[in-house]
Parts: C-alpha cells; structure tokens; sequence
C-alpha cells in the first residue's frame, strides 16, 4: 500500500474518532459539545486523538451534574473556544499521564468558574508545559504539612530528601532553583538550619502563583 493511501486511510480513521468524541461529549454535556466540534474540527491529531479523548471524557464526567447559566455561556464565547484549542493542542503532544490531568482539572475550573482574565490563563498553560513529572514530586513534597513532631532542629534540604526518597541532594537543589526560576516558589536557603517546624513546614516557600498550579495538580 503506498504511503498516500495510508495517509488517507489515517485521515479518515482520525476523522471518524475526532466525530466519537463529539458524539460523546455532546450526549453527556450538550452544552460543550458545539466549542469541543468547533476545536477538534479544526486540528490535525492522528494518533494523538486519544489522549485527548481521555482528557475531554474525564471532564465531562466532572460536568455530567453541573449547572451554571454563566458557564454555559462562557463556553460560547470566542474566549474559551480558543483557551480550549490551546489546552487540547498541549493535551495531545503531552506523554505524561499526570500532566494530562492537570490540563483536564484546568479546563474543568475554567468553565465552572469563568472570568480569569485569558493572559493570566494562557500563562498557566505555559507553566503546564514547562514542568515536569520531577516538578510536580517536589511541588507536593513543598506542599505536605509538617508532623506533629518534626525534632528540635533541622533544615528545608533534610526535610525535602525525606520526603522524595528517589531523588539526590543535587537534584533537589537543580530543581528548586528552577521552580524558583518560573516563580512557582521562592525557596532560597535549603541549607539554612532552623527549628524543626520551620524546616519542615514548607508551605510559605509556594508562591501565590505555584498556589494555584498546586491546586490543580490536587484537583487532577
């Protein structure tokens, strides 16, 4: 078979399952079906189709019961027809299972709670892009609250190897920085000793910004 024809015969398969997927999302939340048609009419997705099947299943399930007049007509909108082009585009180059996730718990919090202004949106799905499965480790490892006995003293270093037994000293450090660097959190001295609930309470060190990527990544 020459590869034209096998072009063609992908093109129709892709095609036929893009049409799948609309059927099921508009069955189970009519009021997105048109915005997700709309999307997936206009992309080229082949073999990448089923991650983003799997990603706009999950949300319907998480819409199935929801009721808002706001959000459905949000996602009528130009605005959000674009915001869900951008997140299934990343859905459908992304390999990683959790990332995916993180796409899905966004798109479900932008159509239930409509008004974030698009850039501070589209800054989030960037972000979503540049981390990676080792960020969202260190992330939640940032994020656990501290035991009730965390010791007299004691540092932020000590606390993170204890809880991301997998990673290196080295490696922690690497990461961080560059969690500081994309203004996730503001963790500058992981040597510094202090007392033990200091060292171990990280919390304080997510910023504003990271607050809002580690909801999603609990949300997921």
């Amino acid at each position: 078979m020459s590869d034209e024809k096998n072009e063609l015969i992908l093109a129709s398969t892709g095609t036929e399952k893009a049409l799948d997927v609309v059927s099921f999302v508009g069955s189970a939340v009519p009021w997105i079906g048109g915005p997700v048609s709309n999307v997936l009419s206009g992309m080229s997705l082949g073999r990448k189709l089923g991650r983003v099947r799997e990603v706009l299943e999950s949300l319907s399930n998480d819409l199935k019961e929801f009721k808002s007049e706001a959000s459905e007509s949000y996602v009528k909108t130009e605005e959000f027809e674009d915001l869900l082009e951008q997140t299934l585009k990343r859905v459908g180059e992304e390999r990683n299972e959790e990332k995916r996730h993180l796409y899905k718990a966004f798109l479900t919090d932008s159509i239930e709670s409509p008004g974030e202004p698009y850039d501070d949106q589209l800054r989030l799905l960037r972000t979503f892009e540049q981390i990676s499965p080792d960020h969202i480790q260190v992330l939640k490892a940032f994020s656990q609250k501290p035991e009730p006995n965390p010791g007299s003293m004691g540092t932020p270093i000590q606390t993170l190897r204890q809880r991301l037994p997998d990673f290196d000293e080295k490696r922690i450090e690497e990461i961080v920085a560059q969690l500081n660097d994309m203004r996730i959190t503001n963790q500058r001295s992981l040597k510094t000793m202090m007392t033990g609930h200091g060292a171990a309470d990280l919390r304080h060190s997510v910023t504003g910004y990271g607050s809002k990527i580690v909801n999603y990544i609990y949300e997921a």
